[in-house]
């Protein structure tokens, strides 16, 4: 084969010439081994690393097909230290294999008595694992999973080959109506079609907008079984019950909802992450925990599985029984948790970049935009002598913003748009001067859902939103995002915000970002430049003077 669109460098990471006529078909076989870095638009970056080859392996694939793949549309020799690391890795996740003892306990067994060693030393696993033998050791079926969390932080994965209980059965009919699209088959098919023991758990990575929440109804009624679905948020409950009911049989009477507005337990219960982890006080127990436990569910899916609570790790470490899938659309956590999500929840199942979507017509278009202000006069000494996050929130809550903002929405008068912020005082300062309605998280939840109402059938045309308004929102007709405020640049909240004016529609889509110069907010700004362009967003910097 003469065209060869990738460069394997000694670094680990994969460049795939996107120009080329194979690159489709080199990014199908790079995908399950390699994670996407950044894919701006020339050069998309893959990066091979110890989770992204246990997740392949975990998967069925082999170091020999990995290996092949790549020669396969390298242009250039492939480096002798890659091929030692694809081979090393491969090995290591064969090292610990957890099977069925009896009744009580599980077996782990070690291949190499170095580690065996190894692991009877480690302070953290005494409590965990009892000696069988020289190379095998007793586990207890409750710390089958804090047993796996703590081993892949020593960089040792367990191959889990317990298979996963059906739960109690639930016939999920879809509706002939509806015709999913073929990645959230493919997604799906990652998920639940390869017919291996461990096969029915992961995590699907997809951009925002792009239905994730089809791809959990598809894979529930794969399984057809009891369903819980956890979610960030009760506006993201309603969602998914509307979804339910939109794409399934399933009858209101099969859904429940558990929330903090009502407690109903039914063969599918839609939850939020806030309700099941409430406590009375610091020291009590997590009470509602119960609910994972005794409602018969065959499979647990964890919406935006990037956000999932500590002390919901805890739980899902008990829960290794189950089907489960996390669905997100990074698996970046700010919290560096990503290998428990991998050990936990289960390892990345289907990744496809937000470019090649957007170029199908899944998702919006999108065009980003940084609009630069100066800092007011009067505002000057107060930032000179603050602290560094002082001045952060000086910058970010620079007046002269609401008069950005109202040029940006003169700009799109015909669109519908979302003002979103961090800071409460700010976000009221706009409505007090703008006159647009607002939505916090002290908005109650019946407001809330009036006001996403309106925003839907366009009888609301501008909203102003607080963080509440980060993730599983649904509103498909935003089409403009004005963002005056965020968390410090985080990767997470960009690509949340993002995702809510990606949804398709027939008009391209602008996320506007408003940011004053030479303060820190800009150094920020550089981070979110610098991400942005690497998902392949067009990026411009503008002054505000020329809106």
């Amino acid at each position: 084969m003469n065209d060869k669109p990738l460069t394997v460098q000694s670094d680990r990471t994969l460049l795939l010439d996107v120009h080329s006529p194979s690159a489709d078909a080199c990014r199908g076989d790079i995908i399950a081994f390699a994670d996407l870095v950044k894919s701006p638009e020339h050069v998309h970056t893959y990066r091979i690393s110890q989770l992204s080859l246990w997740n392949a392996i975990s998967s069925g694939l082999t170091p020999e097909e990995i290996l092949s793949r790549l020669e396969k549309w390298s242009k250039f020799e492939i480096d002798s230290r890659i091929t030692f690391f694809i081979k090393d890795q491969a090995e290591r996740y064969g090292d610990f294999i957890l099977t069925e003892l009896d009744e009580e306990y599980l077996l782990l067994s070690v291949r190499r008595p170095v580690f065996a060693l190894q692991l009877k030393a480690e302070d953290g696993l005494r409590n965990l694992i009892e000696p069988e033998s020289g190379t095998t050791f007793r586990v207890k079926r409750m710390n089958r999973g804090i047993l796996k969390a703590r081993m892949i932080k020593l960089g040792f994965p367990v191959d889990d080959r317990i298979p996963l209980k059906k739960g109690l059965p639930l016939d999920i009919k879809l509706r002939s109506t509806f015709s999913p699209r073929p990645y959230q088959e493919d997604a799906v098919k990652a998920l639940v079609g390869n017919g291996k023991n461990g096969s029915g758990y992961g995590t699907i990575v997809l951009p925002c907008g792009s239905g994730k929440t089809v791809v959990g109804i598809l894979a529930a009624a794969a399984l057809g079984t009891r369903t819980l679905i956890l979610c960030p948020n009760v506006t993201a409950v309603h969602q998914w019950i509307r979804e339910l009911l939109d794409k399934t049989e399933l009858t209101p009477d099969e859904i429940g909802e558990y929330s903090g507005e009502r407690k109903d337990i039914k063969p599918v219960t839609v939850c939020t992450y806030q309700i099941v982890t409430w406590r009375p006080d610091t020291d009590s127990d997590y009470i509602r925990f119960s609910l994972f436990r005794d409602g018969g569910w065959g499979f647990i899916i964890y919406d935006e599985v990037h956000m999932l609570p500590a002390p919901v790790f805890r739980i899902t470490a008990e829960l290794q029984a189950i089907h489960r899938l996390g669905l997100t659309a990074t698996l970046v956590r700010e919290d560096g948790r990503e290998d428990e999500v991998f050990s936990l929840v289960g390892p990345k199942r289907y990744d496809t970049p937000w470019s090649d979507l957007e170029a199908e017509g899944y998702i919006a278009t999108a065009y980003c935009h940084e609009i630069r202000l100066p800092l007011p006069e009067e505002l000057e000494v107060e930032y000179a002598i603050a602290k560094k996050r002082e001045k952060y929130r000086i910058a970010a809550e620079n007046p002269l913003k609401i008069e950005a903002a109202r040029k940006i929405i003169e700009r799109h008068r015909d669109d519908s748009i979302l003002i979103i912020g961090q800071y409460l005082d700010q976000l009221e300062a706009f409505r007090e001067k703008m006159g647009y309605p607002i939505i916090t998280g002290q908005t109650p939840n019946k407001k809330r859902e009036e006001l996403y109402s309106g925003f839907r059938d366009g009888s609301i045309k501008v909203l102003i939103v607080s963080k509440v308004a980060n993730s599983a929102i649904d509103l498909p007709d935003a089409s403009v995002a004005i963002q005056i405020s965020g968390t410090f640049g985080s990767r997470q909240e960009e690509a949340q915000r993002l995702g809510r004016i990606l949804r398709p529609k027939e008009k391209d889509s602008h996320f506007y970002t408003l940011v004053t110069e030479y303060t820190e907010e800009e150094e920020f700004a550089q981070n979110r430049q610098k991400f942005l362009s690497e998902q392949g967003y067009s990026y411009t910097i503008e002054k505000a003077e020329n809106l």
